[in-house]
């Protein structure tokens, strides 16, 4: 009950200080133009999140796989139409490396301008993380609103978050890029104008001084780190409790919330969108022979994933790591499949979860040719599933089960009654079944991870 009371403060502060923040923000606008105070800069709120069509002219740089860059600009475009913008050019330019100034060439930039006014686009988005003086000169040479990939992602993730811990953790990230990308760089970014970009804590103010913005990321982190720790003792109790962890990974959109709502009636957000779950679910399941697990959504995984959300999601991300086995879930109708089952494994290398036992479940076989070859070398069992229309589920269980059991070893052993600390040990890593008290100490009978069977070898 008292952590409920502290809870509840902590997001009662939560709120005011957002609040004290908005007033900053419109006390701070008194010195924009008229022009400016009629745009967006002040008239949209925090979490703002109304759906605007927007015309986006997207930019891609080949530095080496012509193929992989031509992928990368398709993926791009889904996440423009998730934040709600239309894609009505495209433009890649085969480069050695990424202009320094510019990001693409002299020649390249009055292609994308002429493109601009032909099909009166709102936005430019270029498919790599633009530096400061990038973002600048190609503002000035297109005369146009220029985002990057990375604003984008967070553009859409701010949509997305619906909890406390969410938002405070995309507003984190917004502020940090947007603190690298004022530092040498000009302060009127207000010719982002509105839509994409635009949305979010994090992107209100752009010509907010760094003091406040340096104030805000202060407050946000302090405010995280309180969510943060309800979520290191939630962590704590799950792993005082026997039941094993099942941590749902994969690229986004290859199906885990439909998965997760076939297996337990979570009632998650599920759409043939990117990012459409942002906040982690987790779930109860109990098999048919009594056996149970808890099942845990995470955020879909992309190429390109900025360095600025994983530091912010960082807590989110991790609930692999504290995972029993990670469920790889692949989207077998995606010809990127292979290309995307990489970018998971290097996330979850990026995450330090290389060590975990994996069952790699081949999604939306359905969709798929029956005779179509599916294969993952560095998953310990794979299988072929609907998540969708439930096909294959159970045989999935049954493979996670069997990879649970091969992955525990009973240990019988007694302890010295002055060895209280190393009992205390095995209670917090195994599963206590049995105890003993005999006249040299404690015989005990414990289920436990292999992984931990080390601290308790004589």
């Amino acid at each position: 009950m008292r952590r409920q009371c502290l809870w509840r403060r902590n997001i009662s502060g939560v709120i005011r200080q957002t609040r004290q923040w908005k007033r900053n923000l419109l006390l701070l606008g008194h010195g924009l133009s008229k022009k400016q105070k009629g745009g967006s800069v002040l008239n949209e709120l925090l979490y703002d999140t109304a759906e605007r069509e927007e015309r986006i002219v997207l930019v891609g740089v080949a530095t080496s796989d012509m193929e992989d860059t031509l992928q990368s600009l398709e993926e791009l475009e889904e996440l423009g139409q998730t934040a709600g913008a239309v894609t009505v050019a495209k433009v890649v330019q085969n480069r050695e490396s990424f202009h320094s100034k510019t990001y693409i060439g002299k020649g390249k930039i009055q292609e994308v301008k002429e493109l601009v006014e032909k099909y009166q686009a709102d936005c430019v988005v270029c498919d790599d993380e633009l530096t400061p003086a990038q973002y600048n000169n190609l503002q000035d040479l297109l005369e146009v609103k220029v985002i990057d990939r990375t604003v984008m992602i967070l553009d859409i993730f701010a949509k997305r978050a619906s909890t406390s811990e969410g938002k405070l953790q995309v507003e984190l990230a917004q502020l940090r890029y947007r603190s690298s990308h004022l530092a040498g760089g000009r302060s009127d970014l207000s010719r982002l104008g509105g839509g994409i970009g635009t949305r979010g804590p994090g992107e209100q103010k752009l010509e907010m001084d760094r003091r406040l913005i340096k104030e805000r990321i202060t407050f946000v982190r302090r405010e995280l780190e309180q969510v943060q720790k309800m979520r290191e003792l939630t962590r704590k109790k799950r792993q005082e409790n026997p039941i094993p962890v099942v941590a749902i990974v994969g690229y986004t959109n290859a199906g885990k919330s439909t998965l997760l709502n076939h297996l337990t009636g979570a009632g998650v957000l599920s759409e043939d969108k990117l990012f459409a779950t942002l906040d982690p679910t987790t779930r109860r399941l109990e098999l048919e022979n009594g056996e149970e697990m808890l099942f845990t959504d995470t955020v879909g995984f992309i190429r390109k994933l900025p360095h600025h959300l994983v530091q912010a999601f960082r807590s989110t991300l991790e609930e692999a790591k504290y995972a029993d086995v990670i469920l790889h879930v692949v989207d077998a109708s995606n010809p990127d499949m292979d290309v995307q089952m990489q970018t998971v494994y290097e996330t979850l290398q990026r995450l330090e979860v290389g060590d975990k036992p994996i069952v790699t479940a081949f999604n939306k076989i359905d969709s798929v040719s029956g005779e179509m070859t599916l294969k993952d070398l560095r998953a310990d069992r794979t299988v072929r599933i609907s998540a969708k229309y439930g096909d294959g589920v159970e045989a999935m269980l049954s493979l996670i089960s069997d990879v649970l059991k091969e992955n525990k070893v009973i240990l019988e052993m007694v302890f010295p009654y002055g060895e209280g600390a190393k009992l205390n040990q095995l209670r917090k890593y195994g599963q206590l079944l049995s105890e003993e008290y005999q006249n040299d100490g404690i015989f005990v009978k414990a289920c436990l991870d292999r992984e931990y069977l080390y601290l308790f070898s004589k």
